[in-house]
């Protein structure tokens, strides 16, 4: 029901071209009461959708395309599990929601392609992180960003207790021996027979305990870290850190973690501790790529210019962007042309040139990071790093 906001999942619906489009932006509420009004304010945004499409002539396309958004709106366990905003999307045969962690303005609208602004500034944001929190008997995964974590969806394929992972391999609990005292090492026909209850249970643990671990670190970096590539934070006993880690091949996991049982961490305080890990490392990131766009800017492979960011962006040449986070700057945009100008008229055909650099930038496979106003290295709102 929930997708999360990766490279792939951005890629889809920036290839979606089929019209009619169908998108949907709201603010939504944790809490009650005020979550209430969530799925009234949703009845009254998609009667806006349907007079849109009824406006562009495709009446006849509502029923049909508006089916899902109406059975999300009368399914009370969804929105008894709201975040603090909601991405919905539609077109023939595509439906996508995305619990979001930071509001959004309200918006309804049906158009030729996805409305993706207010998406990828979330999207592209630096201090997005994921959490593994491990025990031998459960395995949580959330994801975050300075704002707040919530839980995401195992996939498929990850274990989610030792017990599931290993099945009838696992060494049984309890386990006081085997007739002729010998361990299930013995059974399994290892050639060392061991006493009950002594160095070899132990040993048997032990290997239950590693292969668990490697199983749910490929399954993670299977199922989730490649497909987010975002950093991610190991929470776990001590004891169960140095283990997990000595056999990790997780290229994506930070090597300070938090060493606690997250299950007795409240979930402020797991978001409390996970950004103290990602803050100095989010700020690091940023100064990077605020480093690399002086020194690019010096050798001529760098710019400010809206105009000039542009053409170089169709022409595939900037590898990176770096856009002001909460900044707008309405201009007239021509894609055919390469033309990106900012206007303070009522000439302006888009609300929002920054957005359109974005989308223009991660069509054409280039970065794009959202940076607050205060480390932003420009006045104009951009800056693009190029790759020649």
């Amino acid at each position: 029901m929930n997708r999360l906001l990766d490279r792939e999942t951005m890629s889809q619906l920036l290839a979606k071209r089929e019209a009619p489009c169908l998108s949907l932006y709201q603010p939504t509420h944790r809490s009650f009461p005020e979550r209430q009004q969530d799925p009234i304010r949703f009845k009254h945004l998609l009667r806006e959708l349907e007079d849109s499409l009824k406006q562009q002539g495709r009446g006849d396309q509502a029923k049909a395309l508006l089916k899902p958004f109406q059975d999300l709106m009368n399914d009370p366990d969804f929105w008894n599990s709201n975040r603090d905003g909601l991405a919905v999307f539609g077109a023939v045969d595509y439906f996508e929601v995305f619990r979001l962690q930071r509001s959004v303005p309200e918006l309804a609208v049906a158009n030729d392609r996805m409305h993706l602004k207010p998406l990828l500034r979330i999207a592209q944001s630096a201090d997005r992180y994921q959490i593994l929190a491990i025990t031998l008997n459960s395995v949580r995964l959330f994801e975050g960003n300075r704002d707040g974590i919530d839980e995401v969806r195992l996939g498929d394929g990850v274990p989610k207790t030792l017990e599931e992972a290993l099945g009838r391999d696992l060494t049984e609990k309890g386990q006081t021996g085997f007739p002729q005292g010998y361990s299930r090492a013995s059974e399994r026909g290892d050639p060392m027979q061991v006493e009950s209850g002594g160095a070899g249970r132990q040993d048997e643990i032990d290997r239950d305990r590693e292969r668990f671990f490697r199983e749910v670190d490929r399954a993670i970096l299977e199922h989730h870290s490649r497909k987010s590539r975002l950093p991610l934070i190991l929470a776990a006993l001590p004891e169960h850190q140095f283990h997990f880690r000595k056999l990790s091949h997780n290229e994506f996991m930070l090597s300070e973690g938090i060493e606690s049982d997250a299950s007795l961490l409240s979930h402020d305080e797991l978001r409390q501790r996970s950004w103290m890990v990602m803050q100095p490392r989010y700020i690091k990131r940023l100064e990077g790529f605020i480093n690399q766009y002086g020194v690019s800017h010096g050798q001529g492979l760098a710019t400010d210019q809206l105009e000039q960011i542009g053409q170089a962006t169709l022409e595939g040449r900037v590898a990176t962007l770096l856009v002001e986070a909460e900044r707008q700057i309405p201009g007239v945009v021509d894609k055919q042309q390469g033309k990106a100008v900012a206007v303070e008229d009522d000439t302006a055909t888009t609300s929002d040139l920054l957005d359109e650099l974005t989308i223009w930038t991660l069509e054409q496979g280039g970065e794009v990071i959202a940076v607050p106003t205060e480390r932003m290295p420009t006045q104009s709102g951009a800056a693009a790093i190029y790759r020649y």
